[in-house]
C-alpha cells in the first residue's frame, strides 16, 4: 500500500474511532439527565416540611377532608333555642378532634409543636387559671389554636342558680372579648357537669354548644366510663384532667401516633360546627 492510502486509511479510521467516542459520550449527559429527573420526582414525592420527624411522628398528620353537609339540630332543644351538647360529632369523616383545657399555653413546647405541625386544637380558658397573664394565651392563639369558654373559675355548675350560672359563662365571655377581642360559641362547663339551668345561662351568652368528651387519651377501658373505642367525629383529650402534667407535647404525640396507627387523623372542630346551622347531639345526658 502507497503512503498516500496508507494515510486515507488511517484518516478514516480515526473518524470512526472518533464518531464512535461522540455517540458514546453523548449517552451520558442522558443517563445524567435521567438520574436528574429521577431525583426530582423523589423529592416531590417526599414531604417538603419534614417537621413531623422532630415531633416523634413516623408520617405527616393527613389533612382533614372538607366536612360533609350537617346534619340537622336536635329538634327539641333547637326549638327551645338551647346549645347543642356534643361529645362527638356525627361524621363518617375519619377524624377526632383535640381538645384542651387551661394550662395548655404554659407549656412553651407544645405551643411550638401546635405552630409547626400546623395541628388544629381548641383550648377551653378559664380565667381564674390565666396567670401571670394573657400573653402566653396569645402565642398558642396565633400559634393556630382556637380559644374557647371554660368559665371564669372553673367551679362546678350543676345545681347553682341561674344567675350564678350565668355569672360564670357571661363573665367568661367578657374577658374574652376584653383581652383577645374574641367572644367564643363554645363552652366546656366544669368536669363535664351541666344542667338545664346552665343551657338556659349558655344560651343568653351566645353559647352555640356545650363540648364534652369521649375517649381518654389511651382508650382503655374505664376511663371517664366512657367506650374506649375510636369512632369518626369523637372529641377527645389526650391529657386525663386530674393526672400530674409531665409533657403535653409529649402525650399529645403519643395520641398522635394511636389515632395515625388507625387511620384518623385530626380536624378543627370549629369548621365541623361553624360551616352550617349545627350539628345533631350524640351524647346521652
Amino acid at each position: 500500500m502507497t503512503a498516500r492510502p496508507r494515510l486515507r486509511a488511517l484518516l478514516v479510521g480515526a473518524l470512526v474511532v472518533a464518531l464512535l467516542s461522540g455517540c458514546a459520550q453523548s449517552v451520558d449527559p442522558i443517563e445524567r439527565l435521567g438520574r436528574k429527573a429521577a431525583q426530582e420526582v423523589h423529592r416531590v414525592q417526599e414531604p417538603r416540611d419534614r417537621s413531623y420527624r422532630r415531633w416523634g411522628l413516623a408520617a405527616p398528620l393527613a389533612p382533614a377532608p372538607k366536612p360533609a353537609s350537617l346534619l340537622s339540630r336536635d329538634a327539641d332543644r333547637a326549638e327551645a333555642g338551647l346549645p347543642e351538647v356534643l361529645d362527638r360529632v356525627p361524621t363518617r369523616d375519619k377524624v377526632v378532634f383535640l381538645t384542651y383545657d387551661e394550662g395548655a399555653e404554659k407549656d412553651p413546647r407544645f405551643v411550638e409543636m401546635v405552630r409547626e405541625l400546623r395541628l388544629p386544637v381548641s383550648v377551653f380558658l378559664t380565667e381564674s387559671a390565666v396567670v401571670p397573664g394573657y400573653a402566653p394565651v396569645a402565642r398558642l392563639r396565633e400559634a393556630g389554636a382556637v380559644i374557647q369558654n371554660h368559665t371564669l373559675d372553673r367551679a362546678a355548675l350543676r345545681g347553682r342558680p341561674y344567675e350564678e350560672q350565668r355569672a360564670e359563662i357571661c363573665g367568661q365571655q367578657d374577658r374574652l372579648s376584653a383581652r383577645l377581642g374574641l367572644r367564643p360559641r363554645l363552652l366546656r362547663p366544669p368536669y363535664g357537669r351541666y344542667d338545664r339551668t346552665t343551657l338556659r345561662a349558655a344560651a343568653d351568652c351566645g353559647v352555640a354548644a356545650l363540648i364534652l368528651w369521649r375517649a381518654c387519651p389511651g382508650m382503655e377501658p374505664g376511663l371517664y366510663g366512657r367506650s374506649a373505642s375510636l369512632r369518626p367525629g369523637d372529641i377527645v383529650m389526650p391529657h386525663e384532667p386530674g393526672r400530674p402534667l409531665t409533657s403535653l407535647a409529649a402525650e399529645t404525640t403519643r395520641f398522635l401516633r394511636r389515632i395515625q396507627a388507625r387511620g384518623f387523623t385530626v380536624g378543627r372542630l370549629e369548621d365541623y360546627l361553624y360551616a352550617g346551622p349545627g350539628r345533631r347531639s350524640s351524647a346521652a345526658r
